[in-house]
């Protein structure tokens, strides 16, 4: 799956820009933004290559102001990659490629102050509702209504923090690798691949933000806290299209994802191992990153300088690929695990506060989970940036568990799982549920306080290592 997104993210690479300045898009509409080379979707977007080049076989319709309009594009691009600092990816250029892709689709609307009063309710509703069924608080402090363009640029730090470690390694793994002949051979160009590196990557993301932020409803749409701690954020614009269909007034829709956005952040603000567990875990999928040196010998040999659509060639065919290794497996599992077990508390918190509330509590849920599994934000966001495809049956699987916790041990005792990584379910728990419940009830101390179990637990082993290395001596004396 790693290699598969990767190669269809690498082999078209979006380096369309548009004449007029993307900071300023009231300067043309996307029309004209699109004629001019604008970008649109990312199926629009021309590649970075050389189209209407002359050919082998002469120079048939060639027309010396796309050449132009070609170096233009290609000044651009370069300059802001010079401007986006030395990091594995132009996140200034993700940013305006995202920005004005959204303003092209006309999904920049701006929050009305009616909409901005209706979700500050609705989260302040939800909240009230939830203390009843977690005992985990409230963890927002403030409630912010976000369009597109907002989401996109508040979320963008979180998406940093998440994609540089893959970018980075990916960026050296095939360096080290390369053998130093080759090094020797290419020279400058090195230096020219790693600034193609930042932008390729830079695009990538650009392309994947601004698809997403056409159809994210929460800040936690993706399963992650993406935005400040403690702010919890709507985008009313993106509401009205997801209940399109569905004959459900918007303000039962608002509340219900009001719900979710709010539970999520008291699970990520009162578990502070959590958000830093799962960038930990992509890091740890990062690390294992590497390139297959056989593919890299003749490297010097494909890539002609005087031809930059070589690189774009050669970035494509495959040879950068990354191998997905066990040890990477191991890791990516270990996320879906982690996402899986969020989601499917989430999933029952929220339907215990709004079931008997809202008519269309069950039909909000459907909508929910049946997005996720056509492949909804979370889906194709893992997918494209590290090759991970959530799988909607692991979420199921996790809220039939935590439902079973609830009906087994209470709400208090569900909530006190989050206490400590090494309480949390595995995988093998998520298919065994009834195994997991009655381990947990097992022994009503660790009930009372599951910390102090585990620092008994650790205290044991360190004293049985103690011993065994007290008696050592003993028995060589003897």
């Amino acid at each position: 799956m790693a290699k598969a997104a990767y190669r269809g993210t690498m082999t078209n690479l979006p380096f369309g820009f548009s004449s007029q300045d993307p900071d300023d898009p009231d300067k043309g509409d996307s029309s004209q933004g699109r004629s001019e080379g604008g970008a649109g979707g990312p199926g629009d977007l021309p590649g970075f290559g050389f189209g209407g080049m002359p050919g082998p076989g002469g120079m048939p319709n060639f027309d010396i102001g796309q050449l132009g309009q070609m170096l233009t594009q290609l000044g651009q691009a370069l300059s802001h990659s010079g401007s986006s600092g030395s990091g594995p990816v132009n996140y200034e250029l993700a940013k305006q490629l995202a920005v004005q892709q959204l303003h092209n689709n006309q999904r920049t609307e701006r929050p009305s102050q009616d909409q901005v009063k209706a979700i500050e309710d609705a989260v302040r509703l939800a909240e009230l509702w939830l203390d009843a069924t977690t005992s985990l608080p409230a963890g927002v402090r403030s409630v912010q209504t976000w369009s597109s363009v907002d989401w996109v640029e508040k979320t963008l730090p979180t998406w940093q923090r998440l994609c540089d470690p893959v970018a980075q390694r990916m960026s050296s793994a095939w360096l080290e690798a390369l053998p130093e002949e080759a090094k020797q051979a290419a020279g400058p160009l090195l230096s020219m691949l790693g600034q193609m590196g930042g932008m390729t990557f830079g695009s990538q993301l650009g392309n994947g933000l601004a698809q997403l932020g056409g159809e994210v409803l929460t800040s936690t749409d993706v399963g992650l806290p993406l935005a400040p701690a403690g702010t919890a954020a709507l985008l009313p614009a993106n509401i009205e299209r997801f209940i399109e269909g569905l004959d459900r007034p918007i303000s039962e829709a608002t509340v219900f994802l009001a719900a979710r956005e709010a539970a999520h952040h008291r699970l990520f603000s009162h578990v502070p191992w959590l958000g830093q567990r799962l960038l930990a875990t992509v890091e740890e999928y990062a690390r294992g990153i590497h390139i297959d040196t056989s593919a890299l010998e003749d490297l010097a040999g494909k890539v002609d300088p005087t031809n930059p659509s070589s690189m774009q060639e050669l970035m494509g065919s495959g040879m950068l690929e990354p191998k997905t290794t066990p040890e990477q497996q191991v890791a990516l599992n270990r996320l879906e695990t982690l996402l899986a077990l969020v989601e499917g508390w989430v999933d029952v918190v929220v339907a215990d506060a709004v079931g008997d509330r809202l008519p269309g509590a069950g039909a909000l849920g459907e909508t929910v989970r049946r997005r996720r599994a056509t492949g909804g934000p979370a889906e194709q966001t893992f997918a494209t940036l590290i090759g991970l495809e959530l799988r909607p049956r692991r979420m199921r699987d996790a809220a039939n568990l935590w439902r079973l916790m609830t009906e087994r041990h209470g709400v208090e005792s569900r909530d006190r799982i989050w206490d400590h990584p090494d309480l949390l379910p595995d995988s093998s728990d998520l298919d065994e549920p009834l195994d997991f419940a009655d381990r947990w009830g097992s022994g009503s101390a660790d009930l009372d306080d599951p910390i102090a179990a585990i620092r008994r637990a650790e205290a044991d082993e360190a004293a049985k290592s103690d011993d065994e290395g007290d008696d050592s001596p003993k028995r060589d004396e003897n």
